[in-house]
């Protein structure tokens, strides 16, 4: 967590992550010029550009696309989470560099504006054969041009959590607008067996991955808890929670993380205040509950983040009978202290 705006916020954890990415994608094209220039010595210069920025954004995107439902499956892919943003915004430079060159080739060389060019050269909308793909790719690149600008936790902060994240949940939109994109000029221009594969086995991927994790989450939603007569909601067992970890629950349509640190359980909200991390997924740390996916931190008895940070989430009362751990179904405000529950020696 930062107190205050910085244009950039490196540690030696980022710093490490941002040079794997950097080299990485020097590595991906100079294969990639390479393997062209063996197999087609004649590729031009502008074209060889073209496809070496153009797929490299596509396998970046896919990267970028998967790691959320990676790390709700496996917690060894969070690292990769943590450092997202950045791969986001190298994911939209490639692209960019791409679409610059598109234009300057295609729409740069007459006395035509570019963009008038672009939406005006070919308008067979009505066709498959000669669909003007292009026009996809510009919208999709429009998308992540506004995903990247804002980006940074000031926009999060000013536009609200809620805002940011539907504006960052149109990469999907942008994703099909690629996969339209890819899909004709491939078809259009050289129909080619291994970009056509590449981007079914790439949406196949996308798709189970994302089901997989929904699926998962569903269960544990649809999950009946009984109720004793005084309408407390018995949840699990002491010893089906992990110490320093949590157990989420689903209570009249709200995710809750049941905590058990230093001998005692807590209840919270499970959802960060910052981009609606799953705290129930995160684990204690510092006697504070951290999440997984940013690091932003709770003192598990109110729910409060320390100070001078001033998040705060729900807070629930919780009870220990016989080794069952039973949960009040209402909430108390956010930021409420609640005396947590003290687990009995054995």
């Amino acid at each position: 967590m930062g107190l205050n705006y910085q244009f950039v916020l490196w540690n030696k954890h980022k710093k490490m992550y941002d040079k794997i990415i950097v080299l990485s994608m020097l590595l991906y094209l100079i294969l990639f010029a390479v393997v062209t220039l063996v197999f087609n010595s004649e590729t031009s210069i502008e074209t060889l550009i073209l496809r070496a920025f153009g797929s490299l954004a596509i396998v970046l995107l896919h990267i970028i696309l998967v790691i959320g439902p990676l790390s709700r499956l496996n917690t060894n892919f969070l690292p990769i989470l943590y450092n997202r943003r950045h791969l986001g915004v190298s994911m939209f430079i490639t692209a960019l560099i791409h679409g610059g060159f598109a234009l300057i080739q295609f729409h740069a060389l007459g006395n035509t504006n570019v963009f008038y060019s672009l939406f005006t050269s070919n308008l067979d909308y009505n066709s498959f054969t000669n669909f003007p793909f292009q026009v996809l790719g510009f919208f999709a690149l429009l998308i992540l041009f506004a995903m990247a600008s804002t980006s940074h936790d000031f926009f999060l902060k000013n536009l609200s959590p809620t805002v940011w994240k539907r504006l960052h949940m149109l990469v999907y939109l942008a994703y099909a607008l690629i996969i339209g994109h890819v899909f004709l000029g491939a078809f259009q221009q050289e129909t080619s067996p291994f970009t056509i594969g590449f981007l079914s086995v790439g949406f196949i991927v996308v798709g189970s991955l994302h089901l997989i994790s929904s699926f998962r989450e569903a269960k544990i939603d649809k999950s009946i808890i009984d109720k004793d007569a005084q309408g407390w909601l018995k949840v699990c067992t002491i010893d089906e929670i992990d110490d320093d970890r949590a157990k989420i629950f689903t209570v009249q349509n709200e995710r809750i993380a049941v905590f058990k640190y230093d001998g005692k359980l807590s209840a919270v909200h499970n959802v960060c205040k910052h981009q609606g991390g799953p705290l129930g997924e995160g684990k204690i740390i510092d006697g504070c509950i951290t999440c997984p996916w940013h690091g932003y931190q709770y003192l598990p008895h109110n729910g409060q983040s320390p100070p001078p940070f001033t998040e705060k989430v729900a807070t629930y009362e919780l009870k220990l009978l016989e080794n069952i751990i039973y949960i009040n179904p209402k909430a108390f405000e956010e930021g409420t202290e609640v005396e947590p529950t003290q687990i009995q020696k054995t």
